[in-house]
């Protein structure tokens, strides 16, 4: 299973504030978490920042589904991380 979440702070357009827990920063200190999905329940899962055309593709397809998410990309010039969830 691999599955894949975005990691905007609502599309703020600069960075978070020195200190500040975002989602990436808390999956970058404790990559390996538990999940809750629709179909398996809770799973578990580590966390891996996508990079390159990875990131690029995971978040066109993010785009394509959410609105949201396009309008976080509107809101900064900064590239919003991607994050891979993979079963352990």
């Amino acid at each position: 299973m691999r599955t894949a979440g975005a990691a905007p702070p609502a599309g703020q357009p600069g960075r978070p504030t020195p200190g500040c827990r975002t989602p990436r920063t808390n999956l970058r200190t404790h990559p390996e978490v538990s999940i809750e999905t629709p179909d398996d329940g809770v799973v578990e899962v580590r966390a891996e920042e996508l990079r390159g055309e990875d990131r690029d593709r995971a978040w066109e397809r993010f785009t394509q589904l959410s609105e949201g998410f396009r309008s976080y990309e509107e809101k900064t010039s900064r590239t919003i991380p991607v994050v891979a969830l993979r079963r352990r």
